[in-house]
């Protein structure tokens, strides 16, 4: 038998969607989580083990304390965000549990494997990228300095093993879904544009896209796309939709689903006759054609990521798409029927005043049914953060306001902090308060009878925008006081 293993989406902050589930891991503004997928693997692959994932069942850091010491080997899913905690998290759960095994996974721990040794001395090593098999490895009994893509101390000093090749035979992994089944109360995860309840999965790892902001491509998933067979696709949802009966909608939470248009009709063809409702993330080259395979299969909403309406932005991150095609794939999409959430990101390199008003009246141009307007983030490890890092952008290398939301950390000449922030609600309101776009988020609540859920929601969004602004008055009102107090602003 492995050792008894423990998996963990750890409890960073209240209501937190963190590392192992989202490659931008916050406190959102309204409460919602995606599934921590990257972990279910190896909880599928070691007999005995079990997936915690903290945040969405509102397990405390005292109650996961608890839960741990009735096992041997603790993997601890980490983020940039919510590392100082979650390195708090395994000194405690160590002193509870001293013959507890304890390795943490995640981009930080990739990045900066030397800093997490050093800084946290409750680890017993750290995975690098990939990590299923690692963990694996080394609850099976194998030693660490035979295990690849991991790193440990030894007599004080680090060492790190050779890299591990990345997995290309993802039809030998278990599927996630049934550790869901196994471990998971899927009633417990909400994305508010999603249908309730849903179910994430992978269909792909890795992502050839060159977006310098990205965060898993560059530091976990990679860049090499690498894709499950149709038919084990097929088959997984086929068990899934006869195991939770309860659930709406499957959605595909690749870093990008559909970049192959024949693979992508192949898929469709396999999952037209299941007849389930599924959405996916989705690039704005993705042609007609396949949009439509895509919506006769059921397909029912794509996660863009737009990210800004200005030209020389998209150029500056590398995004490799341009505001005449985003146009027309938006066109394209509701000539078809098919919903679409618009990502935008405010802060990218090159970002001016002018550029932000550009992205907001691009953003009702497209008129999506719904957006997420996210602060940029520089994330150790990626492209952006070097150059941020370089130009003396960051401010802050926090990116959390102590409760996990967002905060303004990069600063450009005449662009402060506080005025992003400012313009993160103002995009919304501009938005969401034309009568437009307005009726169609209440109506859309009425048919699929959520209005409840809409209330909670919009009642949780508009109590941190006012927090928002009391905090952007306030840096404000400091910074007129005293010049030299830096313009920081979060939420």
């Amino acid at each position: 038998m492995p050792l008894k293993t423990l998996l963990l989406n750890p409890p960073s902050f209240e209501n937190f969607d963190g590392g192992a589930s989202s490659r931008w891991p916050a406190t959102r503004e309204i409460e919602s989580y995606w599934y921590p997928v990257w972990l279910a693997y190896p909880a599928g692959l070691l007999e005995g083990s079990r997936l915690l994932d903290a945040p969405p069942h509102h397990v405390s850091a005292p109650e996961t304390i608890r839960i741990s010491k009735d096992y041997e080997f603790l993997v601890l899913f980490t983020s940039t965000v919510g590392w100082e905690g979650d390195q708090r998290l395994a000194e405690a759960i160590k002193a509870a549990n001293p013959a507890i095994k304890i390795a943490f996974v995640g981009p930080p721990v990739t990045t900066s494997p030397d800093k997490a040794l050093n800084e946290c001395s409750a680890l017993d090593f750290i995975c690098r990228r990939e990590f299923d098999y690692s963990v694996v490895e080394f609850a099976q009994g194998k030693p660490l300095n035979e295990i690849l893509g991991i790193s440990y101390k030894l007599d004080g000093k680090v060492v790190h093993n050779p890299d591990r090749p990345q997995i290309e035979d993802l039809d030998a992994m278990p599927w996630a879904t049934k550790i869901y089944k196994r471990d998971m109360d899927v009633t417990r995860y909400n994305v508010p544009f999603l249908l309730h309840p849903y179910i994430a999965l992978y269909s792909t790892r890795g992502c050839p896209a060159q977006c310098t902001f990205c965060l898993w491509p560059q530091t976990l998933s990679g860049h090499a796309w690498r894709k499950r067979s149709t038919d084990d696709v097929a088959a997984e949802l086929k068990w899934a939709q006869a195991n939770f009966p309860e659930v709406k909608e499957f959605f595909f939470d690749d870093d990008t689903f559909n970049i192959q248009k024949v693979r992508t009709i192949e898929l469709c063809s396999k999952l037209k006759p299941l007849g389930i409702t599924w959405s996916c993330t989705s690039r704005v080259t993705t042609e007609y054609e396949t949009l439509k395979a895509m919506k006769e299969a059921g397909c029912r909403l794509l996660i863009v990521g737009f990210e800004s309406g200005d030209p020389q932005i998209l150029k500056n991150i590398k995004k490799g798409a341009t505001v005449e095609r985003a146009r027309a794939f938006a066109k394209d999409c509701h000539d078809l029927g098919l919903t679409v959430h618009g990502d935008f990101i405010l802060g990218l390199p090159g970002e001016t005043k002018e550029s932000i008003r550009n992205t907001i009246n691009f953003a009702k141009t497209l008129d999506c049914e719904t957006i997420q307007v996210s602060i940029a983030h520089a994330y150790p490890g990626t492209e952006f953060y070097d150059y941020a890092k370089v130009n003396g952008f960051i401010t802050n290398e926090r990116m959390e306001d102590g409760d996990g939301h967002q905060m303004a950390h990069i600063e450009y000449p005449g662009l402060p902090t506080d005025y992003v922030m400012e313009m993160v609600h103002r995009f919304y309101d501009e938005y969401y308060f034309r009568p437009k776009a307005a009726f169609r988020v209440i109506w859309k609540a009425v048919i699929n009878r959520d209005v409840p859920r809409l209330y909670v929601e919009a009642k949780a969004f508009l109590k941190l925008r006012a927090q928002r602004n009391k905090m952007v008055k306030a840096t404000r009102a400091a910074h007129l006081a005293d010049p030299t107090t830096p313009a920081k602003a979060g939420a």
